[in-house]
C-alpha cells in the first residue's frame, strides 16, 4: 500500500489565524471550506479548496513561520494576470538573489516556464508557476 494512492495536503503553520485569514482569502482569494480547532486554538484551523481535488490547511501554532523553502506552490496558466491580480489585492513579492527575476518579480523556472513567489504575513513561502 503506498501513500501514492491517497489525497495529501499542505499544511501551513502560522503564528496568527487571523492575520493569515486576511492573506489567504483577502490576498490570494482562497475558498474557506471548513473552519476549527488547531491543537487548544478555538478556531485556530482553516481548510481552503485548490484546483483539482486538492486542499490547503492553515493553522495557528506557537512554531509557525519563516519556511526558507517553499510550502506550496500553485501552477496556472498565465503568470502575469495572477501576479497582476495579486499584486493589485497587496501581495509583496520578494526579490531573491541570483535567480534571474525581472522587474516584476518573475524567474524563469528549472526546466522552462516562469515562476514568482510571494510570502505571507509569517514569511512563509509560496510559488506561482506556469509552462509557458
Amino acid at each position: 500500500m503506498g501513500l501514492s494512492d491517497f489525497p495529501v495536503r499542505a499544511s501551513i503553520g502560522v503564528a496568527d489565524i487571523h492575520r493569515a485569514v486576511d492573506f489567504y482569502e483577502g490576498i490570494l482569494g482562497l475558498e474557506k471550506v471548513g473552519e476549527g480547532p488547531s491543537a487548544d486554538i478555538d478556531g485556530g484551523g482553516r481548510t481552503y479548496r485548490g484546483g483539482g481535488g486538492t486542499m490547503i490547511n492553515v493553522f495557528e501554532t506557537p512554531n509557525a513561520g519563516g519556511a526558507k523553502s517553499t510550502v506550496a506552490t500553485w501552477y496556472v496558466d498565465d503568470v502575469d494576470t495572477v501576479l497582476n491580480e495579486l499584486t493589485h489585492a497587496g501581495a509583496e513579492i520578494p526579490r531573491y538573489d541570483g535567480l534571474g527575476q525581472d522587474e516584476r518579480g518573475i524567474a524563469p523556472r528549472a526546466g522552462g516556464g516562469r515562476i514568482f513567489w510571494i510570502a505571507d504575513p509569517d514569511g512563509n513561502t509560496i510559488a506561482i508557476e506556469a509552462d509557458e
